[in-house]
């Protein structure tokens, strides 16, 4: 018998080292990664040079304040709380499938009291009884060995759960940051709005009082006075507008930060960064790290360790286990009880018929991979055309802005000569008021232009997956 013993147990040490890990083993889909980046101005190559991990990308537009609002944005916006919750949740998972593949160890403790009762016979009143009282403590062990892989391919899929909620939660990290420095820079936009209403508000009235003092004259009608003023009062309703603008622009901020928009501000200043140079060479690699194309990626990883998970159901389950039991009539002397029950050894156990629940369970899960590869590729087509859009709208902007500038020189240009002819009693007040419009809205549209180029560079960072330079 105990020759059997010593047998068995390397044998048993053997198969439990033979186990295999059934399922696919996982490698990255292919992507289609084009060589190049197109747009308008052409074609813009990609440097095979793997950049790093995005940093601080918004240092690019050099604004302190800025700089403030993401670093806030990443510790205190509530959306990212929530990501990184759900980052907190999958490392938890990670230990709960660790402590699947380890052994288990159970105590038990019991207290019975038990009696027998003896009745006469019939027709005898005499009985006895005899009770007692009966104390038992137990450790039991069990350990079902990972012989086909199920714990390890189930580690696996939580390890690549962790890491796609880590890249979630850097996704959702860069999607705040995003949209908080768009809506700074936009309140930037407005405050050189602001200051160009000021400025043309001014031009306005002087021209006003120029107009009343033409009338006085009998130089100009009362219709040129009434045109100054309507002129005047329009300006005034559209600065009116843009303070409201802004100040919704100010509680979004607010709420992005965690805050009551109540007790949150920004300054005012008529600084407006320029948009930074893109360029020549925008690294491949830049795509592959946006991270919610990397999170896609790992769930499909996952996906792949689950079907292997589903498959080791075919599998019988060993299970060894030992037990051991002290029992005795009295609590005091339960550790030195000379009944000790054990009892050691292997159990096999295996479904048998199932009804077609293990096949559909490993078609469900092949599915659900076919269905992550295909999300995977979608997410990157995505993260390439956004960035062929962002690359385009900034290219067009461009050529655009050096056309505005000349528009803006051009209006100035015909503001001072209609002015002047209207000072000199050749030309009525119309004239002036649709050179001094032409002004103004050249001016805006410019600065409409700059702060367009603005958000288009935060919309190629943000599809880059925090800039393009390698840290």
């Amino acid at each position: 018998m105990k020759q059997q013993a010593r047998l068995s147990l390397p044998l048993l040490v053997s198969l439990v080292l033979a186990g295999c890990t059934v399922g696919p083993d996982y490698s990255r889909p292919e992507v289609p990664l084009s060589a190049t980046y197109k747009h308008e101005a052409g074609w813009r190559s990609l440097s095979t040079v793997e950049a790093l991990p995005a940093g601080a990308w918004w240092a690019i537009y050099g604004d302190p304040e800025l700089d403030r609002l993401m670093r806030t944005t990443a510790e205190s916006n509530l959306s990212v709380a929530q990501a990184e919750a759900r980052y907190r949740q999958a490392l938890a998972q990670l230990r709960v499938s660790r402590a699947d593949g380890l052994p288990q160890v159970q105590g038990s403790a019991s207290v019975q009291r038990s009696g027998r009762e003896n009745n006469g016979s019939s027709g005898s009143a005499a009985s006895s009884s005899s009770d007692g009282t009966s104390y038992q403590v137990g450790v039991t062990a069990s350990w079902v060995p990972d012989l086909w892989g199920k714990v390890r391919r189930q580690l696996e899929a939580d390890r690549a759960s962790i890491a796609s909620s880590a890249a979630d939660l850097e996704a959702m990290r860069l999607s705040m940051q995003s949209t908080v420095a768009q809506a700074y820079l936009r309140i930037r936009a407005i405050d050189r709005y602001l200051g160009l209403l000021e400025l043309t508000r001014e031009a306005y009235t002087r021209s006003l009082e120029l107009t009343r003092n033409q009338y006085s004259a009998g130089l100009a009608a009362r219709a040129d006075v009434i045109q100054s003023e309507v002129q005047l009062q329009s300006l005034l309703t559209q600065e009116t507008d843009l303070r409201q603008q802004r100040l919704l622009e100010e509680n979004a901020i607010a709420v992005l930060l965690g805050r009551p928009p109540a007790g949150f501000a920004v300054a005012r200043t008529d600084a407006l960064p320029p948009a930074p140079a893109i360029p020549a060479q925008l690294p491949s690699m830049l795509l592959v790290r946006r991270p919610d194309i990397t999170a896609a990626e790992r769930l499909v990883a996952a996906a792949n360790a689950n079907i292997g998970v589903a498959e080791s159901a075919w599998f019988p389950d060993l299970t060894l286990s030992a037990q051991g039991v002290l029992q005795e009539g009295r609590f005091i002397d339960l550790l030195s009880a000379p009944q000790f029950i054990w009892s050691v050894g292997p159990s096999l156990a295996a479904t048998l018929f199932d009804s077609g629940r293990r096949s559909a369970l490993v078609e469900q899960s092949r599915a659900q991979y076919d269905e992550r590869v295909a999300f995977y590729r979608q997410t990157f087509l995505t993260g390439m055309q956004e960035v062929e859009d962002a690359l385009a709208t900034l290219q067009t902007l461009s050529e655009k802005a050096v056309q505005q500038q000349r528009l803006v020189e051009l209006a100035e240009e015909n503001e001072r000569v209609v002015t002047n002819r209207y000072r000199a009693g050749l030309v009525t007040f119309l004239e002036v008021s649709v050179a001094q419009n032409q002004t103004y809205t050249s001016r805006r549209t410019a600065l409409e232009i700059r702060a367009a180029q603005l958000a288009a560079s935060i919309q190629l960072v943000t599809a880059l997956g925090g800039g393009w330079e390698s840290r």
